[in-house]
């Protein structure tokens, strides 16, 4: 099964609807085997990401989105923990500080890009832009609609002159679970701290939420930066098919080991004698 398929946002006449998606969704995956396919499998997102970093010339850009208790967290602690930390850098963005607010939208995005061979994880992304914005009325509806476009050129720009692969999952939440995890919050002293009035206040906004991220995913699921959208009410679900797409791209992109041109008899010579 090539969860890639199963998963990758379907916009038909520019149109997309998450309500067509059951947040429960496992595709016929049961948890045990998501799980034993996950441990077996980390080895090789070590390996494949070990064979990145040393061919030096590409990059992978992983954009994580969703509601509040949505999981980017655990999805960047579960499914993305098997690689090297030399390798990988998470940005997370927040409300835009009064300097970001000085520039361009994509000003403080492009400062975070992945450098050869790096692998970079956005916690929220560029889509903010276009998610908050819209639904919180930050700037007129006109400015948010030149946005999406904008976001496909850069998006574009960073798939064919940076040979960067992108990576964009919507980690899809239901209602109800959402309401279940932030009470869950209230009595977790771990999570606790994650807890914030606005929560609920964001929560309230469900719907108008729900219609920005159509939108979003309408407009801007390309080629070149495809939407995943990835059922997440169950959190081994979440991390497996994350962690599966991942490895799919790695193996498909087939990074290859460098092969310096070394008289190697020779060196082993001198090492010997040496």
């Amino acid at each position: 099964m090539d969860i890639r398929q199963r998963l990758m946002a379907r916009t038909a006449d520019g149109h997309f609807s998450l309500s067509s998606i059951n947040p429960d969704q496992t595709h016929g995956i049961k948890r045990k085997r998501a799980e034993k396919d996950l441990a077996k499998h980390a080895g090789q997102i070590t390996d494949l990401q070990d064979r990145l970093w040393a061919e030096g010339r590409r990059t992978v850009l992983v954009v994580l989105q969703g509601m509040d208790t949505s999981g980017k967290d655990g999805t960047i602690k579960h499914a993305m923990s098997p690689m090297n930390p030399q390798g990988v850098r998470v940005v997370g963005f927040k409300q835009p500080t009064p300097e970001e607010q000085r520039h361009h939208f994509l000003w403080r995005i492009r400062r975070a890009l992945p450098d050869p061979p790096h692998v970079v994880i956005f916690n929220r992304s560029q889509y903010e832009d276009v998610l908050v914005a819209r639904v919180q009325k930050l700037v007129t509806e006109r400015v948010v609609e030149s946005r999406y476009e904008q976001i496909n050129r850069f998006e574009e720009e960073l798939a064919r002159r940076h040979d960067t692969t992108i990576l964009k999952f919507c980690l899809h939440i239901g209602y109800d679970e959402q309401r279940q995890r932030l009470i869950e919050r209230l009595h977790d002293p771990t999570k606790l701290w994650k807890f914030s009035e606005t929560d609920i206040s964001v929560r309230s906004q469900w719907d108008e939420y729900m219609a920005a991220y159509d939108l979003a995913i309408a407009r801007c699921s390309t080629p070149h930066a495809p939407w995943y959208v990835i059922p997440a009410n169950k959190k081994w679900f979440r991390n497996w098919a994350v962690a599966r797409i991942l490895i799919d791209t790695l193996a498909e992109m087939n990074p290859t080991y460098p092969k310096p041109k070394l008289d190697i008899p020779g060196l082993e010579a001198t090492l010997k004698a040496s």
